[in-house]
């Protein structure tokens, strides 16, 4: 594991109370990280030097297929432990505003009152695999504020989550029987991701053809054996609980997997990639959305002369490459 450092500054209030667990002073600042101010860059940076430690755990899946009742049980689980349990849950955004509908929170209201368990619902704010890179900057702060597990739901967009794939070390793949054609099903992209095919809803007549499907693609190599583990299919019933010591065994197994074989380390630099990307891609985008509306005036000029539109294309595109 990495070495836990010294923050540097803990003379800084609100962050010396973060550090103690409390929660309005995370929540104040895990704000001004996911607007990425002049402050939140500041925590993040501080916070960095004390990440390392936790293990991360994403679940992705389509929409209905139960992965919020599963975080719960989770969190159920977990908490028996006495472990300081993170969660961070992406709603989908408005594609006009970027805000989140926030279904998520309402949902797990109940959890937010157990001890040590910290639950932040985010946009996704129209990043494209299911994550953004505020939600991975948000990983990475609760990691250095001390959380044992921290839990990632995707935003559940189907085939697209899979930028999930470079910022956990354990991958829930949930699926539900019935919901269409399984042996398609298995070629998205979403069922090249996983260390564990969770099927929901296993109580269903469709299950064990669901099950079947996904062990046949493991077993002839459809599916990818991410770092050499062998995928687990397992089965629950997240609504009766059904399954989820099984489920919480498996990860535990995979976890032993991760740290012998020189993992944990280098997925958590992955998960530091991985921010480095997105934010540089969100900074570019806004970059780009700037230099169009600065440039309406050109766009104009083609559409009422019918000028060449290729040569718009590079003249804008040169009025950008001046801004980056």
């Amino acid at each position: 594991m990495l070495k836990r450092k010294e923050v540097l500054k803990l003379n800084h209030e609100l962050l010396k109370k973060a550090l103690e667990g409390d929660e309005l002073s995370i929540s104040k600042i895990f704000t001004n990280i996911e607007y990425s101010t002049k402050d939140g860059m500041e925590y993040l940076k501080e916070l960095s030097l004390r990440a390392g430690n936790a293990y991360t755990i994403g679940i992705t899946g389509s929409p209905g297929a139960g992965k919020s009742t599963l975080i719960s049980d989770l969190i159920e689980e977990y908490a028996k432990n006495d472990l300081k349990i993170g969660v961070i849950m992406i709603d989908p955004s408005s594609p006009f505003s970027k805000g989140s509908f926030m279904g998520n929170r309402i949902r797990m209201q109940d959890k937010t009152m157990l001890k040590n368990v910290f639950i932040r619902s985010i946009a996704s704010r129209g990043f494209l695999g299911g994550v953004s890179a505020e939600a991975i900057m948000l990983m990475e702060a609760m990691d250095g504020l001390g959380f044992d597990k921290i839990i990632v739901e995707t935003v559940g967009s189907g085939q697209t989550d899979t930028d999930i794939v470079s910022a956990v070390h354990s991958i829930l793949v949930l699926v539900i029987p019935g919901s269409g054609d399984e042996i398609q099903a298995l070629k998205a992209g979403i069922m090249e991701i996983g260390d564990f095919y969770v099927i929901n809803k296993s109580d269903k007549i469709e299950a064990e053809s669901l099950y079947n499907s996904i062990k046949f693609a493991i077993e002839s190599g459809e599916t990818n054996w991410r770092d050499g583990w062998k995928p687990s299919i397992i089965k629950i019933s997240a609504l009766k609980k059904y399954g989820i010591s099984e489920l919480i065994q498996g990860i535990t197994q995979h976890e032993k997997f991760v740290k012998e074989h020189d993992l944990f380390i280098k997925r958590i630099y992955q998960r530091r990639h991985k921010i480095i990307e997105l934010y540089l891609k969100k900074k570019i985008d806004e970059v780009l959305l700037n230099t169009i509306r600065e440039n309406e005036d050109i766009i104009s000029e083609y559409e009422k002369k019918g000028t060449g539109l290729t040569e718009t294309i590079e003249e804008i595109y040169e009025n950008f490459k001046k801004k980056i």
